[in-house]
């Protein structure tokens, strides 16, 4: 399906389409260099299970704003990302679908697949009938960056072990 957003929608990261889904707020202070990870334990752990995954593997593919874990190239480039475990997969497919997406308006036929190395699951995830909310989702992420401030965060479980909870709740 052919976009009617401009190429310059592909500055948007895959990291900034996961923290959409995950926290609004976080997506925010992200898109504005106020970057938590490094302090956090949960990142370095996941940080760790990519590098100790799929060793033989190139890691982390750099193509223009994207980031991808690692790729398998035939006659469809496979797009391979690691998780830490699915409490938060809608937020991984969505990146998963945005990469395929992305590569699409490069030209480039591709697809995606979601690795649970923890879990022992390994899961294909495509961009078909999803067109429409990822074209929703880079408007979202857009309108958000945009934001003078931070939308107000909305407390749940998974704020506990956010790199940004200091930022919204102490």
């Amino acid at each position: 399906m052919e976009s009617e957003y401009p190429l310059t929608d592909l500055l948007i990261t895959g990291t900034e389409i996961n923290y959409l889904y995950v926290c609004p707020t976080k997506l925010w202070y992200f898109a504005k260099g106020i970057t938590m990870e490094k302090e956090s334990e949960w990142v370095g752990l996941g940080k760790f299970l990519h590098e100790q995954s799929y060793a033989n593997e190139e890691k982390e593919v750099q193509i223009g704003s994207i980031k991808i874990d690692f790729i398998r190239k035939g006659n469809i480039i496979e797009v391979h990302e690691v998780k830490l475990g699915k409490s938060m997969e809608t937020a991984h497919e969505m990146q998963a679908r945005y990469y395929i997406h992305y590569l699409g308006k490069l030209g480039i036929n591709a697809r995606a697949v979601l690795h649970y190395p923890k879990l022992y699951e390994t899961r294909e995830v495509t961009l078909e009938g999803h067109e429409k909310e990822i074209e929703e989702a880079i408007a979202k992420v857009k309108h958000i960056k945009s934001l003078p401030t931070p939308p107000k965060p909305v407390k749940s479980r998974k704020c506990r072990k956010c790199a940004y909870y200091e930022l919204c709740w102490v």
